[in-house]
């Protein structure tokens, strides 16, 4: 982006040109306050994935982005059940020098390569299972006029001006760079070759006329946003790091490129001549999808969660801001950044041959083993790297072995030979530890489990709230675990329903089991629907009794009924998830060599 001196902003003044201060000119900033950024009726929440770019084929990296998006939707609608107060959207990025040079290359417009490679992502997106109410493409009507409204509301505030540019760009990474975000690195033959010093792509010396947005207005503003607000930014890393950019210079941003060179992208209102930059284009499409310019998009702005990839947090957590801001309105209510996924240890690329198709991931180890495995071992905060083995161990063991297997010993026709959700004995299982009498059978371990149980739902939110899916997740397979020792523990095999003693523990040991397997199922649903909703049908649990809200765990040990008691089990349906072998995880890995 644009971070050059200020003697090498200048403005055009008719014949002649005249150096311009970054801090000249009207300030407007945000008119909302920063204290009601909340204050969105009827409890609304927006849920946004960046719009991925379409010069090359999706991989796992942006599937990750828009599952993680996903599952944040999909827990909150258990929470707050009502599709109406909840939207989500994705889409895809398609304007820009890159789309225009990698359309080139291939001998196709612009046009066409972007329907070739958007369609790409939704079939993905879909086959994913990933349920946006919204797929937006920067190259729809709707969106011109979005931005186009945008750029005019910026324009008579008095935040844009016409200047000249001289600095580095980065056609790559579509953004302008300062001298000391660029090195040299040996070419071909041997010579000094400029590069992006953060992604080590080409940088071009530029010198052009363009409009410039007052972001170096908006420095004061963004601090005090930030500070106010600390869960603005999550993971706390990256709310630090933006902080850390804010207390250096923040120079005034180029928001336009000439048209002559970069004809691929929305004119400038009254000005053919420049084409508006493609990250201002680009960054709007998250109002364009609530119907902005139109005054009903108010009704969720700013209730937005932006989910994003740390290499484009500068764009959303400063420009996007400062723009927002600018135009009268507050900043997203949440920006959740994550970082990326390596491969074997190395940064996946094309040039490397290590690019992991998603599709191909999909099929190998199904739609929910690879949301599982995504979502259970990325974390946000630092790079996580990808191989088949691992996915096969974590699939075999957590979904296969431990979740799989503990549903199998309960319905089992051998322990469970009448198919219900057996009854519960407060004799054999009472309320209180340490209670003595004829019929007690519960340990100090199974009062352990019921305790762990019962806080999960709570726990598993606070994760999602603070953007730890991966240890919600986490919290789900300690709890599983711990159902198998109680299990294993109380060898319900070994009883029998003949026997007047074994009867009622029996049925007491499937019961606490089963009551955990619907927690489980019911906390899985964001991260596994499919393989929740063969285990909650399984147990006799209907769809309207799978959700958060009313979410209770082994009522009869409280005291109260139990609505599941006595209810006859769904119909078999098979194993819950297939095993992965290792020769499979062998043939796999073949395939890919």
């Amino acid at each position: 982006m644009l971070r050059v001196p200020a003697r090498r902003l200048l403005a055009c003044t008719g014949s002649r040109t005249v150096s311009l201060p970054q801090d000249s000119g009207p300030r407007h900033y945000c008119s909302c306050p920063l204290g009601a950024r909340d204050q969105v009726p009827d409890g609304r929440a927006y849920f946004t994935t960046p719009i991925f770019y379409v010069n090359a084929a999706p991989h796992i990296g942006h599937l990750y982005s828009a599952l993680l998006a996903d599952a944040l939707c999909r827990h909150r609608l258990l929470r707050v059940p009502g599709a109406a107060a909840t939207r989500f959207s994705t889409g895809t990025d398609e304007h820009g020098l890159k789309i225009q040079q990698a359309a080139a290359a291939m001998g196709l417009a612009p046009a066409e390569l972007c329907d070739r490679v958007s369609a790409q992502f939704q079939q993905l997106f879909q086959e994913a299972g990933i349920a946006s109410t919204d797929f937006i493409r920067t190259t729809e009507g709707r969106h011109r006029v979005a931005v186009q409204h945008f750029w005019e509301v910026l324009r008579t505030r008095g935040l844009l001006y016409k200047g000249l540019y001289e600095g580095w760009y980065c056609a790559s990474d579509e953004c302008f760079l300062p001298e000391a975000k660029v090195t040299r690195q040996q070419g071909p033959a041997g010579e000094a070759c400029p590069v992006s010093l953060e992604s080590g792509h080409p940088v071009s010396w530029t010198r052009e006329e363009n409009y410039i947005f007052r972001l170096s207005q908006f420095r004061e503003p963004l601090l005090r946003w930030l500070r106010d607000d600390p869960h603005a930014i999550s993971p706390e890393t990256f709310h630090n790091m933006v902080l850390q950019w804010l207390e250096e210079e923040l120079p005034d941003l180029s928001v336009s490129r000439r048209s002559s060179q970069l004809h691929w992208g929305i004119p400038v209102p009254g000005d053919n001549s420049q084409t508006i930059y493609v990250w201002l284009d680009a960054l709007v499409n998250y109002l364009t999808v609530i119907g902005y310019p139109d005054a009903t998009f108010k009704s969720w702005w700013p209730a937005t969660s932006h989910v994003i990839g740390k290499d484009i947090l500068k764009f959303h957590a400063i420009y996007w801001p400062a723009l927002l801001m600018g135009a009268g309105m507050s900043p997203p209510r949440r920006i959740y950044v994550h970082s990326h996924w390596t491969v074997c240890g190395q940064k996946m690329s094309k040039s490397l041959g290590n690019v992991v198709d998603p599709r191909t991931c999909l099929d190998r180890y199904t739609v929910d083993g690879f949301r599982y495995f995504l979502l259970r071992q990325g974390v946000p905060n630092w790079d996580c790297d990808y191989y088949d083995e691992k996915v096969v161990k974590l699939l075999d063991s957590e979904l296969a072995d431990a979740l799989g297997g503990l549903l199998n010993r309960c319905t089992a026709k051998r322990i469970n030979p009448f198919g219900i959700y057996p009854a519960f004995s407060p004799a054999c299982f009472p309320s209180q530890p340490g209670a003595v009498g004829p019929s007690v059978r519960a340990q100090a371990e199974d009062y352990a489990l019921v305790r762990a149980v019962s806080s999960l739902p709570k726990q598993v939110a606070d994760y999602y709230d603070n953007f730890q899916i991966y240890k919600a997740l986490e919290a789900v397979s300690s709890c599983v675990r711990q159902t198998n020792g109680f299990v294993q523990r109380h060898a319900p095999w070994k009883l029998t329903w003949e026997r007047p003693a074994d009867a009622p523990w029996l049925g007491t040991v499937l019961h606490v089991a089963m009551e955990c397997l619907r927690v489980f199922g019911t906390l899985l649903q964001p991260v596994t629907p499919t393989l929740a909703d063969t285990l909650l049908s399984r147990l006799g649990v209907s769809a309207t009794e799978r959700g958060l809200g009313d979410l209770s765990f082994l009522s009869r040990f409280h005291g109260h009924p139990c609505p599941f008691e006595g209810r006859r089990l769904g119909p078999e349906t098979g194993l819950l998830f297939p095993r992965l072998d290792q020769s499979r995880a062998w043939v796999v890995k073949a395939h890919r060599t």
